[in-house]
């Protein structure tokens, strides 16, 4: 067999097979369309269901057969992401209308799964059966090959309802995500009613019928001025809350129980907010809960929240708004397939697809059954004329010689080698002209519809054609007509199916949440070489001042409401409320700072620990590896972030000392090469924290600042060098950017 070599470009070749898998994974795999709301593998699995014949009325099936069954012949991507798909269209706490009704254990709110496929069954609910798969018989939608072209498949099922907005949507596609809420039945049917009257609808008044999303979790939608922005452009973020009750108990004390959720929070969210409450007691950012219990059942959530006597509810809820996800937001991004390609719909875009894709049935739908009552009306009238010449057609059927004779005779008035009795019956013969569809209804026709009554049947069926026709006529040619028909259908499912909105549609200011006041009271801050801290009450140090100066780096006197500064020789400064750290007893082990800040002990250490308000009316100095130095007014460092640059780095270097100085002391650089140099604090100039800072001392290549001594008052500080002791404050003053000298001792 002949070749032919292909020479192309490797990166145009890499783009198209990347784009081809792109678009097979947004077209075929991720994205919902926007006529029937459903992604592939759900509308192949409700099509297998169907086909199964697994209906409302019938027993459920074993959820593996259906799995099965629909990865055998309409989805072969594996049997996980079927059952996947299976559960969540039985799950109707995530669903606005459970498409799939389901028998045992098919998980829960709280993140349980599911149970293994083999374990469970499944059958069709009603409404989808109704509203997503009638009229398949009827030709409505197109039917295409499956994945090997041995069976055939809808491209899309005729779904009578919006369910792209009903049910909503999720789902991850390359380079590109959906997430379209849920709504509530009725609004949208509502809402499609009204367009089909009025089809210059803006959005906002579609949202006289379309309030907001409907979650089936429940919750309060807090920004409702944003909704039309968010309706109009298909995206935004919806603000969502849970819904808290007070409930009196014994003792005129109170309980918080939250009964809804927001829809964000379902699955393993919900461990994680009762984790974020039981840190609010543990950091004492609240002292009115007592306990937390999850009472959730099949009833529906019930989180109850026991409060002390006397607790202070509002700033409560505040609390938990602010601090927990019992506030979150729900991202949209009504992203759907529309004529064959992804884009980005509004509500009003969303409702103009499904109604010209409700038409489109309704068309495909009537056109069909025109045919067949055209047909039927053919064939009736051929039999009501034959039942006037019935005598003839017998003096036929006995003188033919077959069945074929016949039927030309019947159709074109052939009457060679017929026997008639009369040359007047040969002469009436020839005169009939019955259509084929006609003479074979009339040679498969029984002798007991000749009987009188089976005629007058006859006639009533053939009249209730004609009205049948007349009906399918003016559906097709009047518009008025189709949308009558197919708002009253709309207007039964609403009947039999739409609930009451579970969620509410609110603007609510934002959180504010005020700091509890503490009162203000002296405390000692302790903090040892591993980076415990903790505070204890001034008493409690003076009673144990010899144990703890032993035993702690840090030892400091501030208020409770001061912060803590955490220099770090990164350069960073993290700042620690002293309220925040542990209150207690000397003996207590105290909490890790990394706990508390953001400082981390695996990335940085601490070079030096001082109280906001001891350091805010001086001045810093800073001293680097490299042996840059500046000096900082406190006052730079009086700020409330969490984490900020307290100076700036050359690359390689490090911070090795930060000190609040006085005046006229001196400052002493000692290098790892053993060089010392003393010159006045003074000559350091003061710059911003963002500076570098100036050269403190000159370094031989390789050598580098090794520890930073201060003289101050009267003070003699020694250190050993070389086991020789130096005594620092007899060394000689030099001068700022010198060598210094090594001192022999």
């Amino acid at each position: 067999m002949d070749g032919q070599i292909i020479r192309a470009e490797y990166s145009d070749i890499m783009q198209k097979s990347y784009i081809d898998y792109a678009m097979s994974v947004i077209i075929s795999r991720a994205l919902p369309d926007v006529r029937d709301g459903l992604k592939p593998v759900q509308r192949r699995t409700l099509y297998d269901m169907y086909e199964l014949g697994i209906r409302y009325d019938r027993p459920y099936r074993k959820c593996a057969r259906i799995v099965g069954d629909t990865m055998g012949k309409y989805h072969p991507h594996g049997d996980s992401s079927i059952y996947e798909a299976l559960v969540v269209m039985a799950q109707d706490f995530k669903k606005g209308q459970a498409l799939v009704d389901g028998h045992g254990n098919f998980g829960s709110i709280e993140g349980d799964g599911a149970a293994a496929m083999r374990y469970t069954e499944a059958r069709l609910q009603k409404i989808t059966q109704v509203a997503f798969l009638a009229d398949l018989d009827k030709d409505v939608v197109d039917f295409g090959p499956n994945f090997d072209e041995t069976e055939k498949e809808p491209q899309v099922l005729p779904v009578r309802i919006p369910n792209l907005l009903v049910n909503g949507a999720e789902g991850i596609a390359v380079g590109m995500v959906t997430s379209i809420p849920t709504h509530n039945l009725g609004e949208v049917i509502d809402a499609v009613k009204a367009m089909i009257r009025n089809n210059s609808m803006t959005t906002r008044e579609l949202m006289k019928y379309i309030k907001g999303p409907d979650f089936p979790t429940g919750g309060i939608v807090v920004n409702q001025d944003e909704l039309l922005n968010i309706y109009e452009t298909g995206q935004g973020k919806i603000r969502l809350r849970g819904r808290l009750e007070v409930e009196k108990v014994k003792g005129a004390r109170e309980r918080l129980v939250i009964t809804e959720i927001p829809y964000t929070m379902i699955g393993a969210n919900i461990g994680k907010f009762l984790n974020e409450v039981a840190a609010l007691v543990e950091t004492k950012k609240t002292t009115d809960i007592v306990d937390i219990s999850n009472q959730s059942a099949k009833g529906g959530i019930r989180i109850v929240l026991e409060l002390k006597k006397g607790a202070d509810i509002e700033r409560l809820k505040n609390l938990l708004y602010k601090k927990t996800r019992l506030e979150d937001t729900f991202g949209v991004n009504m992203l759907a397939v529309a004529q064959g390609r992804p884009e980005t719909l509004g509500l009003r875009q969303i409702l103009e697809h499904h109604i010209d894709f409700q038409f489109e049935l309704a068309t495909r739908k009537y056109r069909n059954l025109l045919d067949k009552e055209e047909k039927k009306r053919e064939i009736q009238e051929g039999l009501i004329r034959a039942c006037d010449v019935i005598d003839l057609i017998i003096e036929i059927l006995r003188g033919s010689k077959s069945r074929e004779q016949v039927k030309k005779c019947l159709v074109d008035g052939v009457t060679e080698g017929i026997r008639f009795k009369t040359e007047k019956s040969r002469k009436t013969a020839a005169k009939l002209h019955f259509t084929e569809p006609q003479a074979d209804a009339i040679l498969d026709m029984r002798l007991y519809k000749l009987i009188g009554l089976e005629i007058e049947v006859l006639m009533k069926e053939h009249e209730q054609t004609l009205k049948n026709i007349e009906q399918y006529t003016d559906i097709l040619n009047n518009y008025d007509s189709m949308a009558a028909v197919i708002m009253k259908e709309l207007d039964a499912y609403k009947k039999e199916f739409a609930r009451p909105r579970r969620t509410s549609i609110e603007n609510a200011e934002e959180i504010v949440l005020e700091e509890q006041k503490i009162e203000e009271m002296p405390v000692v801050f302790l903090m040892d070489r591993f980076g415990y801290v903790r505070t204890v009450d001034e008493t409690i140090y003076e009673r144990n001042r010899e144990a703890a100066d032993a035993e702690c780096k840090y030892v400091l006197h501030c208020l409770n409401t001061d912060r803590i500064c955490i220099f770090t020789d990164s350069g960073r400064l993290h700042l620690l409320k002293v309220a925040d750290v542990p209150y207690g007893k000397f003996r207590d082990k105290g909490t890790p700072v990394d706990n508390l800040c953001n400082y981390n002990s695996s990335e940085e250490s601490f070079i030096s620990v001082m109280a906001q308000n001891d350091i805010k009316d001086t001045v810093l100095t800073f001293v680097t590896k490299q042996s840059m130095v500046k000096q900082v007014a406190g006052s730079e460092f009086d700020v409330s972030k969490r984490t900020i640059a307290a100076t700036k780095l050359q690359e390689q270097d490090a911070v090795v000392a930060v000190h609040a100085s006085a005046e006229q002391s001196h400052i002493v650089l000692t290098s790892k090469n053993g060089f010392f140099l003393r010159f006045p604090v003074s000559e350091i100039p003061v710059k911003k924290k963002t500076a570098v800072g100036v050269r403190g001392m000159k370094l031989a290549e390789g050598d580098e600042v090794a520890g930073v001594y201060w003289i101050e008052g009267g003070e003699c500080p020694e250190v050993t060098v070389n086991d020789k002791k130096v005594y620092i404050n007899k060394l000689r003053i030099g001068s700022r950017d010198s060598k210094g000298t090594k001192p022999r001792g």
